[in-house]
């Protein structure tokens, strides 16, 4: 049982909180850090200025704002969500998994749960676009206030920024990961120093930290607020982020940055903000950058582009993370995957994922044409996140932490309370743009719906094909065949079944070498594997000399290196005189073909047969040695 607040593996190492708590800054506070460009402006300008710049109104706002980030991002989130890591590891797709090991196997509840992960995990691809085209249209816009007469750049400008920001994911993080925290630290300052001067200037906006002026906004004007809460939920854009990177820098740091440094900074901007527009109500024009002089307004634009770009950078990053856990899940196909890092396995690029980003990420960045406008698109997938969130925690509070039933009630009826209202009014921009993020969701959920159920319909027949292991090795005791020297290792992925290429070598050719390594393929339902239990030795019922079976044990983080596996283990298993570094690797490749059986809706079955031909070898293969590896395929009909 995994208890609430229990250790877990991350890849800090022994960096102290402080130093982890700065890189944090630079990955995982970034989108939720550059809200404020654009939340004021948006609020009040959503539905046609529904939402009056009375000063009553503005405070209420203001108050919102605050108390949604502390209910869901410090209450939940830093509070109870990251203490449901999945052996270190976060993101929804991890909390499904870890609710999955509580339930029982093969039920509807846990079929349930695992389409709530993979929705969730859809949700994220389709945030994913919104994100950097929101968070660089915005920074460019403050130009506008700049240099009121110049031509609208916006566009063009944001196109340039974030075609150099994807071109350079091939180089990995590690090398500009190191001035992200700093620059990230200067930006929340510059937040904080940006409200305080306002807020002094009218201390009335202080009323705005009280929970009772946003209960009287929402009481008093319950159809003003309920427009206003689908604006309002950009400001906890990002809180998903501190979960999915928990990994990286650890609870106890991303807490401590939260609190310390993160939450005051936006606070005070946002008590700024609200303090000048009760002030200056034509400052709504651009709220954040009228914060400054005009004079400080070029240097908070190269700031804001800054973070902005980082908090994109932690956005693509994370969907590298999210297609590698789909991957290792089953419900995404393989796909190219590059480690920019010897050491971190976590920093990953993944060339496919990489250009349908940055094509869709352009194309909205051209169709919308400003933040204004793609804001109307922001949003709803965020609150539906939230939501398939508390519903897989209310569920992991009850089977896995063992809550008393009126506990985990009250926490999700409670959370229920403030996020199906924003979901309910992120659903009324469904028109106006909020089909855009869902429409990419949808897809990809039935992408990776698709593909798992394909995959299963492939593990049936291939099954079928290969046969028992135990009767193919009986068959070769009754007629044996000429064996020839060397080794060959034959990778597969099941355990009772004959590796296609061993059957098929032995039945084309006759022979069998004189050393023989079946090695099966194990995906564990955990991160990591540890490594002490990666390779194990499977006994054979069989008299054939020099036929041996191992399972390698991985978890959907860890990094598959089969070779490097065997030759760490060979001395355990007494293979050291079996030249295992001269070995030949034989793979096995199906090709899948329609067939006549109705496994599965006709289009379904096109789309996951076109998704093998399109679909990159297991990322696996690419670190076996080329010299040594080949390849036999075999048409297999579904």
């Amino acid at each position: 049982m995994i208890a609430a607040g229990a250790p877990s593996r991350t890849a800090h190492g022994h960096a102290s909180t402080p130093v982890l708590g700065l890189a944090a800054l630079g990955v995982v506070f970034g989108d939720i850090g550059t809200s404020p460009l654009y939340v004021m402006r948006t609020v009040f300008t959503l539905g046609d200025g529904a939402i009056a710049l009375t000063n009553e109104d503005i405070v209420g706002v203001v108050s919102c704002i605050i108390w949604i980030l502390l209910i869901i991002v410090t209450f939940k989130y830093v509070g109870f969500v990251l203490r449901a890591d999945h052996d270190g590891v976060g993101g929804i797709l991890a909390l499904s998994t870890l609710v999955r090991r509580f339930l029982k196997p093969n039920t509807r509840s846990t079929a349930a749960v695992a389409a709530l992960g993979a929705f969730g995990a859809a949700l994220f691809f389709g945030d994913s676009v919104i994100t950097p085209a929101i968070s660089v249209m915005s920074s460019v816009e403050g130009l506008k206030v700049a240099f009121p007469t110049m031509p609208n750049i916006v566009v063009p400008v944001s196109l340039v920024i974030l075609a150099a920001l994807f071109y350079i994911q091939r180089i990995g993080t590690a090398g500009i990961g190191r001035v992200f925290g700093p620059v990230m630290l200067a930006w929340f300052l510059a937040l904080a120093a940006m409200g305080i001067p306002h807020v002094v200037s009218h201390p009335g906006i202080l009323l705005a930290l009280s929970p009772i002026e946003a209960m009287e906004f929402v009481s008093h004007h319950p159809g003003t607020a309920f427009i206003a809460l689908g604006a309002i939920v950009l400001a906890v854009s990002g809180a998903e982020a501190l979960y999915a990177d928990v990994s990286h820098f650890g609870r106890q740091p991303i807490q401590a940055t939260w609190i310390v440094v993160v939450l005051p900074a936006l606070i005070l901007n946002y008590l700024g903000q609200g303090a000048l527009l009760i002030v200056n109500p034509e400052a709504l024009a651009n709220p954040f950058f009228m914060l400054v002089t005009s004079g400080l307004t070029v240097p908070l634009v190269v700031l804001a582009t800054l973070a902005t770009l980082i908090a994109s950078q932690a956005v693509i990053s994370g969907a590298y993370s999210n297609a590698r856990q789909a991957t290792r899940l089953g419900y995404l196909p393989h796909m190219k995957m590059v480690h920019t890092s010897p050491s971190a396995s976590g920093q990953i690029y993944v060339p496919a994922v990489n250009g349908l980003l940055f094509c869709a990420v352009a194309l909205v960045v051209v169709v919308f044409g400003g933040s204004e406008h793609l804001s109307a698109a922001y949003g709803l997938a965020i609150s539906m996140d939230f939501v398939i969130t508390s519903t897989l925690m209310l569920i992991l509070t009850r089977t896995g932490w063992k809550w008393p039933l009126w506990k985990s009630a009250l926490f999700w009826v409670g959370l229920s309370l403030v996020e199906w209202p924003i979901l309910a009014a992120n659903i009324t921009k469904l028109v106006t743009g909020g089909w855009l993020p869902l429409s990419i969701a949808l897809v990809m959920f039935f992408v990776m719906r698709t593909w798992h159920r394909g995959e299963q319909l492939v593990w049936k027949a291939r099954t079928e094909r290969e046969g028992s292991l135990v009767d193919f090795l009986a068959d070769l005791e009754k007629h044996p065949v000429r064996r020839i020297p060397g080794t060959a290792i034959y990778p597969h992925s099941m355990i009772s079944t004959t590796p296609v290429s061993l059957k098929l070598n032995t039945e084309i050719n006759r022979t069998l070498h004189d050393h023989v390594v079946i090695v099966s393929i194990k995906s564990l339902p955990t991160p990591y594997a540890p490594k002490c239990d990666r390779v194990s030795f499977d006994k054979l019922d069989t008299t054939i000399p020099g036929i041996i079976h191992v399972t390698i044990k991985y978890g959907f983080m860890d990094r598959r290196n089969l070779e490097t596996a065997l030759l760490e283990s060979k001395d355990d298993l007494g293979w050291r005189t079996w030249n295992l570094d001269k070995a030949w690797f034989m793979l096995s490749h199906l090709n899948v073909l329609n067939g006549p059986e109705p496994s599965m809706m006709w289009f379904r079955k096109r789309v996951f047969i076109w998704l093998t031909r399109v679909s990159a070898s297991p990322p696996w293969t690419m670190l076996l040695p080329c010299a040594r590896t080949t390849e036999i395929s075999t048409r297999l009909t579904i």
